[in-house]
């Protein structure tokens, strides 16, 4: 298993976010999800598992989350993109679903496919590709600050250091 390298001595803590993806192929998408975690100092763990090919895997992955720390789940998919709903289907924590542009569809197929859940069985459904990819990891460090003021300030801080690029540092220092 693959596991994410953040800051400092939280590289060593257990991961707190548990990353999926449908096949090794995805792993370009998947990395930008990982670095935004990474960057904001929240260990997680990243493994290929198929809802397709190893369903039994994801079951056993998904069902052992929560006792091994992991408080979020993060699938991506493309195509059929049924890994996000095989996750939500065996746990309750949440799980958000980043659909893939896998197919001449261009993802639209993984889009519908990852949104159009039943009620009951929620599945937090970000943009195809790598800025979903990047809002997974954003959205995952959101529900996890809940809990966690320090990742909160750092979640504050990154927000902060966005409108500074795009403002620069006076403008974003008044509010923009």
């Amino acid at each position: 298993m693959k596991r994410g390298k953040t800051k400092g001595s939280a590289a060593a803590k257990r991961p707190r976010v548990g990353i999926l993806m449908g096949s090794d192929s995805d792993r370009a998408v998947v990395d930008e999800c990982a670095a935004v975690l990474r960057d904001l100092a929240v260990p997680h763990e990243v493994v290929v598992r198929s809802a397709h090919r190893t369903p039994d895997a994801v079951r056993d992955y998904v069902r052992t989350a929560e006792e091994r720390g992991i408080g979020v789940l993060i699938a991506a998919a493309g195509g059929a993109a049924h890994l996000a709903g095989a996750v939500a289907a065996h746990s309750t924590l949440p799980v958000i679903g980043i659909p893939l542009a896998a197919t001449p569809l261009g993802g639209l197929d993984a889009l519908l496919a990852t949104a159009q859940m039943p009620a009951g069985v929620p599945v937090a459904t970000v943009a195809v590709g790598s800025p979903g990819a990047r809002n997974a990891g954003y959205l995952a460090a959101q529900i996890l600050a809940l809990g966690d003021r320090a990742l909160a300030a750092r979640v504050r801080q990154s927000r902060r250091r966005m409108a500074e690029r795009i403002l620069g540092t006076k403008e974003a220092a008044r509010g923009g």
